[in-house]
C-alpha cells in the first residue's frame, strides 16, 4: 500500500522531564548530536516526520513569536495540528488551573487563539485544530449546542473533534450531522476501552480530512498512575498496527488528507510506532535514528538509517 495523502507523525516533541523522557532516547544524548551548539529538537524532529500535534497549546495558548518561530525551524510542507485552549474543551480543569471562570468564554478567547495561528497559517504549515473534550462529556442537548458554537467559531480551520464518552456512538446521529454541517472530522481514536468508551469504526465521516490518534492500550495505569505519563506507558507490536494501517489507507481513498498521531510517548515509542505505521503504510522513513533507539525498539531494524554512537578521540598523551 502506498498512502500518499496521509500524514504521520507524533503528539508533541518535547519530552525533556520525567521517567519517559525523550532526551538520550530519540534524541541523541549529550556529546553524540552531530554539529557544535544549541541542539534543535523540533528542526531533528522535522528531519523524520512531516507532521507534528502541539499538545503544549491545551494548557497555554501559544504566542504569535513562539509560532512563527516553530514555522521558521520547519521545511517546507511541514504541518503542525494544534490542540485547542483547555478553556474551551476542560472547563473545570481550566477553573482549577488558573480560578478564573471558565464560563466567561467569548470571542476574545476565539481571537487569541486565531492570533496564535496566524504565523504558521501565513506560512503554509497549519493542519487541523483538534477539540478534545473529556471521557465526562457527554451526548445531551447543551454539549450538542456547545459543539456548534465552538464549530462555529473556527468555521475557517480544518477542526477535528475528540469525543470519548459512549453515549456520542451509542446515538451518533445529532453529532454526525453538527460534524458533517462544518466539514468537522470526528476523531477516531485507539485506547483502551471500558464500559463508557466510545465505540469506534476507524472510518471517515467527511470527505476533508481523517484524523485519528493513537493512545495506546494500557487499560492498567489508564485511570490509576502516580505520573500522567504512565498512561502512555505503551507498544505496538507491528502486528497490532497492521490493521490500524489498513484503516488509514481505505481511509485515504475516501478523503484529501488523512492524520494520524501517535500519542503513546513514554520513552518515544510513540516514534518508533509512528515510523513502522510509515513503513507499513508503504512511505519513506527519512533521517536517522540513534542506534541505541533501534537497539531499544528492535522492530525498526532494517527500516531505518541510524547514527553512529560517536566515541571521542583520546586525549594526546
Amino acid at each position: 500500500m502506498k498512502a500518499k495523502n496521509v500524514r504521520i507523525g507524533t503528539s508533541g516533541w518535547s519530552y525533556p522531564s520525567g521517567k519517559g523522557t525523550w532526551n538520550g532516547v530519540f534524541y541523541p544524548a549529550a556529546g553524540r548530536s552531530r554539529g557544535k551548539g544549541k541542539f534543535d529538537q523540533l528542526a531533528f524532529y522535522a528531519e523524520h516526520f512531516d507532521t507534528v500535534e502541539i499538545n503544549s497549546s491545551f494548557y497555554r495558548v501559544p504566542t504569535r513569536e513562539t509560532t512563527a518561530d516553530w514555522a521558521k525551524r520547519t521545511p517546507s510542507g511541514f504541518e503542525f495540528s494544534l490542540k485547542l485552549f483547555q478553556k474551551f474543551t476542560h472547563p473545570e480543569m481550566f477553573q482549577k488551573a488558573s480560578g478564573a471562570d471558565p464560563w466567561d468564554l467569548g470571542r476574545k478567547d476565539v481571537d487569541e487563539m486565531r492570533r496564535a495561528l496566524d504565523p504558521i497559517a501565513v506560512a503554509g504549515k497549519l493542519g487541523a485544530l483538534l477539540a478534545q473534550f473529556p471521557a465526562s462529556f457527554k451526548n445531551e442537548p447543551d454539549s450538542r449546542g456547545y459543539l456548534e458554537w465552538l464549530l462555529e467559531q473556527f468555521e475557517n480551520y480544518q477542526v477535528a473533534v475528540e469525543l470519548r464518552h459512549r453515549s456520542w456512538s451509542d446515538d451518533p446521529r445529532e453529532a454526525l450531522a453538527l460534524l458533517e454541517a462544518s466539514n468537522a472530522a470526528w476523531t477516531q481514536i485507539d485506547e483502551p476501552k471500558f464500559r463508557l468508551s466510545i465505540r469506534q469504526d476507524l472510518r471517515p465521516n467527511v470527505g476533508a480530512f481523517y484524523y485519528l490518534r493513537l493512545h495506546g492500550r494500557n487499560a492498567k495505569n489508564w485511570w490509576k498512575h502516580e505520573k500522567s505519563e504512565d498512561r502512555y506507558n505503551y507498544l505496538y507490536s507491528p502486528a497490532e498496527l497492521e490493521p490500524i494501517a489498513e484503516a488509514v489507507e481505505d481511509a485515504s481513498r475516501k478523503v484529501k488528507k488523512a492524520y494520524l498521531y501517535a500519542n503513546n510517548h513514554f520513552s518515544a515509542k510513540s516514534v518508533a510506532n509512528a515510523a513502522i505505521l510509515k513503513h507499513q503504510l508503504g512511505q519513506d522513513l527519512p533521517g536517522e535514528y540513534p542506534e541505541d533507539f533501534v537497539e531499544r525498539y528492535p522492530d525498526l531494524d532494517g527500516l531505518v538509517k541510524t547514527i553512529p554512537l560517536l566515541i571521542p578521540s583520546p586525549k594526546p598523551s
